[in-house]
């Protein structure tokens, strides 16, 4: 099947032969990345819970007027780093609610007792605490950001995020999933897409499938992120993952995607996109989840020893020594990596700031992977 065809229809993915969508898939993955799988070890710091956009599927999210609505301090910020540390974390993965203050007095309170006016640059200097602090390097989720916003924040992460999820406008009317939320428009996340490139961020992305959107749509996101990291070389890696139904949501009652429909949008994905964008399914939101490896991925994303997922409660990170058994089992080796990803380590790339990219660099191996694998050598 040649570029063309791929960008023009998807049919080859939404109604071909799975097996042999799969096995292409594969096939990608293993000349690229061969039968090694990777995940990054991280405590987890949901900084806010607060947020200007009301998400249908989201949990995380606390209205400022519920109890459960906080900013973490810069106390328990290092209390979970410590921990992480002393549990052989190597990631410090903060993620946020969207610029809560813009439309909540008691979010901008909030930051004003904690001397801020800007939750990015609490952000900022909570970072620098991580990495004065302790030996873990900061991953920072923070959604949608202006240039101004990764100038602030690039020379204390070694990578950002922000999932794409979806390039439907559909999904931002009335009723549907996105509706009334400024930072889920489309557009303003392929700019902080393009913004990360521009400035050179290694950054990570991806689709949230199952709210709605159509396999074309997925397939119209896939080829947009795609087209970022052919003008900028920024992205390091692309999620999918599957919408997951909670008691507390607007969307309660949608139904989940079937593991078919994972499978085909994750080989559709490996076969999209640059051989060199790892591709990363998240282990704890399926009980099958090692078929995923069928598919083409190659990580399995970031998982806690230390802190549950915020973003996901309900469903527990796998325990590392059994996922590593499950892995070989299915003919693959598991290994830690850091939270930015090998290609971007050697000292000429240009991506990581120069002192943050000297602690990645002496934390890894020559191939790029962590050099303490903490879960080969811990007892049971």
């Amino acid at each position: 099947m040649n570029t063309q065809s791929l960008s023009t229809g998807t049919a080859w993915a939404e109604t071909g032969d799975l097996r042999a969508l799969m096995t292409r898939a594969a096939g990608i993955r293993d000349a690229q990345w061969g039968r090694t799988v990777t995940y990054s070890r991280k405590a987890f710091v949901p900084l806010t819970n607060m947020c200007r956009d009301t998400c249908g599927y989201c949990t995380f999210v606390k209205h400022p007027d519920s109890p459960e609505a906080n900013i973490m301090t810069p106390e328990q910020v290092l209390a979970v780093a410590q921990k992480g540390e002393r549990e052989g974390c190597k990631e410090l993965l903060f993620s946020l609610g969207e610029k809560p203050e813009l439309r909540y007095e008691k979010a901008r309170k909030g930051l004003e007792r904690l001397g801020y006016s800007r939750l990015t640059d609490y952000l900022r200097d909570m970072c620098e605490l991580v990495l004065t602090e302790t030996s873990l390097l900061p991953h920072v989720n923070a959604g949608t950001l202006t240039d101004d916003e990764i100038d602030v924040l690039r020379p204390v992460s070694a990578s950002m995020g922000m999932m794409l999820e979806t390039v439907s406008r559909r999904l931002t009317r009335k009723g549907q999933p996105h509706y009334a939320c400024p930072d889920k428009v489309p557009v303003q996340r392929l700019r902080t897409l393009e913004r990360a490139g521009q400035k050179q961020v290694p950054f990570t992305t991806g689709l949230l499938i199952g709210i709605g959107e159509t396999f074309a749509e997925r397939i119209e996101a896939l080829h947009a992120i795609n087209a970022a990291h052919a003008r900028h070389g920024h992205i390091q890696e692309v999620i999918i993952q599957n919408f997951q139904r909670k008691p507390d949501i607007e969307m309660a009652n949608h139904p989940e995607p079937a593991l078919e429909d994972m499978l085909r949008t994750i080989a559709a994905a490996r076969i999209i996109l640059a051989p060199e964008i790892s591709l990363q399914a998240p282990p704890n939101l399926s009980a099958r989840h090692i078929a995923y490896l069928e598919a083409g991925i190659n990580d399995w994303g970031g998982i806690s020893p230390v802190t549950i997922d915020f973003i996901n409660p309900q469903h527990e990170w796998p325990e590392i020594r059994a996922l590593a058994r499950s892995c070989s089992g299915a003919g693959f080796e598991l290994r830690e990596r850091l939270t930015v990803y090998p290609r971007y380590l050697t000292g000429d790339s240009g991506f990581i700031n120069p002192g943050v990219l000297a602690r990645a660099a002496g934390m890894a191996q020559e191939n790029g992977l962590a050099r303490d694998q903490r879960h080969i050598g811990e007892t049971a």
